[in-house]
């Protein structure tokens, strides 16, 4: 049997994009982005490597008709590290309070976003919206939230570890229903479906993300049927927890079902095997996915 190949992946200008093969005929697509300094193909090839379940098996084994895609993040000068160039879809100041001075992450997220949603126009070419899973790692997490929160379809789910929600507070005020003032004379209860916070998340994110507004915003045609896993560790340093809690409150209130689960004695990572097996759970139980039946001598295609 012939071994992996690995090679570079390059759609169009900008960073390589680490691809692992399906080893069945191509059903699903994963697409998965990195946390700050790092790349697609080292976040990839170390989860693809050691996430493994509390039965022994890998993600490549149990869903082996799923491409995995790891998009590399462009290099970027990083205020929180003394304006070093790394890996990062945006700038951030202060890892632990990503609300300080966050007028400096917008570059990043519109030039991030486009790169992405081309990314995933491309695998839609490939898999059906149920058949998608889009999410990420610590940086990665909060990119692919926002992502998440701007679509105009739901997709097969979202997966979020260690992660945040950028922008948090100003989305919070955007999606309540403060505005909503039913003794107004000009308040109409046909045009109810405009104040659903689904909608009001989609407008904020297309904004913020600087993303073409929709003409006709509605519940439907945002992606808020998505099931969305995030996990975090307790003794994450990098990424307090409670910013993992506080993102997935705020997911859940705009209109999400949202699966939260704490990690005890976790860091800044995925805890292996039980967020792992976790995951698989989810992908099987909420996104629909079939595990299939796993064999040693199944070995994944890389380029």
């Amino acid at each position: 049997m012939s071994q992996p190949q690995q090679s570079s992946c390059l759609p169009g200008p900008g960073e390589p994009i680490f691809i692992v093969n399906p080893t069945a005929p191509h059903t699903y697509t994963l697409i998965l982005l990195h946390g700050l300094g790092s790349n697609g193909e080292k976040f990839g090839a170390e989860l693809l490597q050691t996430g493994v379940s509390s039965s022994g098996h890998k993600l490549t084994a149990l869903f082996p008709g799923a491409r995995f895609v790891f998009p590399t993040s462009k290099r970027r000068r990083s205020s929180a590290f003394g304006r070093s160039v790394l890996t990062q879809w945006f700038d951030i100041a202060r890892l632990e309070d990503p609300s300080y001075r966050q007028e400096r992450q917008l570059q990043g997220l519109a030039e991030s976003a486009q790169e992405i949603m081309d990314i995933l126009a491309n695998e839609l070419k490939k898999v059906p919206p149920q058949n998608l899973i889009i999410g990420g790692l610590s940086q990665g997490c909060a990119m692919s939230l926002a992502i998440l929160l701007s679509l105009k379809q739901s997709i097969g789910g979202y997966i979020g570890m260690c992660g945040y929600l950028t922008y948090q507070s100003a989305l919070e005020i955007a999606i309540s229903d403060e505005d909503i003032d039913e003794d107004n004379p000009f308040y109409d209860p046909e045009e109810t479906e405009m104040q659903d916070k689904s909608v009001k998340a989609q407008t904020f994110q297309r904004d913020l993300l600087s993303l073409q507004p929709l003409d006709n915003p509605m519940q439907s045609l945002t992606a808020s049927r998505t099931p969305v896993f995030l996990g975090h560790g307790s003794n994450d340093n990098k990424v307090p927890i409670k910013l993992g809690l506080a993102a997935a409150n705020a997911v859940q209130n705009a209109g999400y079902t949202v699966m939260w689960k704490r990690y005890e004695g976790e860091g800044h990572w995925y805890k292996i095997p039980d967020e792992i097996d976790d995951i698989i759970e989810f992908i099987v139980s909420k996104v629909g996915w079939q595990a299939a039946a796993t064999s040693s001598n199944t070995t994944p295609s890389i380029y």
